[in-house]
């Protein structure tokens, strides 16, 4: 194998890495959809990010990416090593955490050395993908019983409440006026982006979902949630199926989500949408930023 060549991406190789991240799209929305928004420049802004690619031959090989949230993402199936580290000097930012392909994510945390101490999270998780022409839509929705929308400003209070709670949840986060903070800028976030959905039964929000990265052609859901008191009726299911049945109406032919091995319930929940796991996805954050 010809020696690769290690480079921060500029504008000019928007075209060569949307080549190389097209037949990974499942596992790669979170670097394709960011590039899509803001371009392959850094300058700190949301969705902006430092990528570092391996040239093999003229064409990309592999992939790294640290983002302004100090967020790693990686899809390096060759060279991963040099890729991160060169995104990660180049960037001159903290690493938060890594998302990515499982083993990937383990390469990296093996390289790093990371004492158990400082992570807050880390969990492998299935990675699944639907044709939405092929979704399974519960009944009670189809039928007009339950009744998906996109939330509005007026929602805001509540689902900031419920992404609190989210993130305690799943994130194991610390209840603190940052974290209402940064989930209130979420949500704001989210509403002003169309991507944030709720399921109203009898007249009552129940359930929420969105979408934590999107393109023209495929949609990755995440922050599903419902109150512990509302759980087990399938209303999770139902909003995660309304979200997509609006991005359908948009054009958008895939949906994409990852959950965690673990979360049985989900995994139902998403297999009766037709959803079908096609690998194993990885998410870890730290409690403090580390700076290399």
């Amino acid at each position: 194998m010809n020696r690769p060549t290690i480079q921060i991406l500029g504008p000019d190789d928007e075209a060569a890495l949307e080549a190389f991240l097209q037949p990974r799209l499942e596992s790669s929305l979170f670097l394709l959809g960011n590039m899509r928004v803001a371009g392959l420049a850094d300058h700190g802004r949301p969705y902006q990010g430092t990528y570092a690619a391996a040239f093999v031959d003229g064409v990309i090989a592999g992939v790294a990416a640290l983002f302004w949230n100090g967020m790693l993402v990686v899809q390096a199936p060759e060279h991963l090593e040099a890729c991160w580290r060169t995104a990660v000097a180049q960037a001159k930012r903290p690493l938060q955490g890594l998302i990515g392909p499982a083993a990937q994510v383990q390469a990296v945390k093996n390289s790093l050395a990371l004492d158990a101490a400082a992570i807050r999270m880390d969990e492998v998780e299935y990675l699944y993908s639907l044709k939405l022409d092929d979704m399974i839509v519960p009944e009670m929705l189809q039928m007009g019983v339950w009744q998906g929308r996109r939330a509005t400003s007026e929602d805001l209070e509540r689902q900031t409440a419920w992404r609190v709670a989210y993130m305690m949840e799943e994130m194991n986060e610390a209840d603190t006026t940052e974290l209402w903070q940064r989930a209130g800028q979420s949500v704001q976030h989210a509403v002003n982006a169309d991507r944030l959905w709720l399921l109203q039964v009898d007249g009552r929000v129940v359930a929420s979902s969105g979408f934590n990265a999107a393109i023209a052609e495929a949609v990755q859901v995440g922050g599903v949630y419902t109150p512990p008191e509302w759980r087990s009726r399938g209303y999770g299911r139902a909003v995660v199926a309304a979200s997509l049945l609006d991005a359908r109406a948009e054009g958008v032919t895939t949906g994409i989500l990852f959950t965690g091995v673990d979360n049985v319930p989900a995994q139902k929940a998403y297999e009766a949408l037709g959803f079908r796991r096609i690998g194993d996805y990885r998410i870890l954050y730290l409690h403090e930023p580390l700076q290399l």
